[in-house]
């Protein structure tokens, strides 16, 4: 059982509270309470390689809180919680595994494989995502089959919200498609991304998932499938983008947020 750190009484009311749904403004408010437990969560992977010294150096924080935030026996406030975000960010590094997993073949390509296929991985992306996007209204999560879908499934599960999937093939059973028609950078072949009328409403905000951007061709087309949707668009987040030619891609989509964790360059 957590302690809620500097909110004493009305902290408690605010959990009682948002559990019973009595809260109009509970959605964001258990969004900020899961944020600050995906902290701790962050904190105690850094503790497998780091001391409470060392942590305490690279946060600014004393061993004794440090320990009390790893032991589960006080959660931080919101405004402590990003600045221990922001400072375990810099050790425990998404980017830096990301990076030593990816191997290019003398063709250019990598598999992607070792890093769609390991769910801790996965988790750990999807509170990256929670910080970046913290604040911002995220009602759907949208990505394109099939590669983006493991770290989809994880992101929506976190943020609490339905995952969409826009497929290249028309389900049998469905009877109307939003479509969108594009060609994937150098390959030269028309590509059709469809789905199910109604899954998207005019209401929802969606975030755009994938594992990797190479072209931008693929996000835009989804941002376009949003669109036509009459809904908005929240972002595009991806593990991994190649190059900057998607930038160019994405160049008239520059107000929204775009959040990539790793860029590399195309391999020669």
């Amino acid at each position: 059982m957590y302690k809620i750190e500097g909110n004493g009484l009305k902290g408690f009311k605010i959990i009682v509270k948002v559990l019973l749904g009595d809260d109009p403004m509970s959605e964001t408010h258990l969004n900020d309470l899961k944020y600050r437990l995906m902290t701790i969560d962050l904190l105690r992977t850094a503790k497998r390689n780091y001391t409470y010294r060392e942590l305490s150096i690279q946060t600014g924080l004393p061993v004794t809180v440090l320990s009390r935030y790893v032991k589960g026996h006080v959660l931080p406030t919101s405004s402590r919680a990003r600045k221990i975000w922001k400072s375990l960010e810099k050790i425990v590094g998404l980017e830096e595994e990301l990076r030593r997993r990816i191997k290019f073949d003398t063709n250019g390509y990598f598999d992607n494989t070792s890093i769609i296929s390991d769910p801790t991985l996965l988790q750990q992306a999807a509170q990256y995502v929670f910080s970046k996007f913290a604040g911002r209204r995220i009602t759907k999560i949208l990505t394109a089959a099939v590669d983006g879908i493991p770290l989809a499934t994880i992101i929506s599960e976190v943020l609490g919200v339905d995952l969409v999937i826009a497929k290249k093939n028309k389900e049998v059973g469905v009877r109307d498609f939003i479509e969108e028609t594009f060609v994937p950078g150098g390959s030269g072949m028309v590509t059709s991304l469809y789905l199910p009328r109604g899954l998207i409403k005019r209401s929802d905000s969606v975030l755009i998932v994938d594992d990797v951007i190479k072209s931008g061709e693929t996000p835009k087309a989804l941002v376009r499938l949003i669109k036509k949707a009459r809904a908005e668009v929240a972002g595009i987040y991806a593990l991994i983008s190649i190059g900057n030619r998607w930038k160019e891609k994405l160049r008239d989509l520059q107000a929204l947020p775009i959040e990539v964790v790793l860029n590399l360059r195309p391999s020669k």
